[in-house]
């Protein structure tokens, strides 16, 4: 099974858009801005799915 370099490329641009997310919600919920944790948050929540339909369109290939 032959990974494309496009689906690992979108993995890793996901992963590393998670690692930013994580980082900023860990930042501002030291600073007490609330508001933007909930933001970053609710990113990072949604970057999953992103990611897991990203990898099953790559392994049907």
């Amino acid at each position: 099974m032959k990974r494309s370099y496009r689906g690992v490329i979108l993995l890793s641009v996901v992963l590393f858009l998670n690692i930013v997310c994580t980082q900023n919600v860990v930042n501002h919920y030291f600073h007490e801005k609330y508001e933007l944790v909930l933001v970053f948050a609710l990113l990072n929540v949604l970057l999953f799915p992103l990611a897991l339909w990203i990898y099953k369109k790559e392994v049907r290939r």
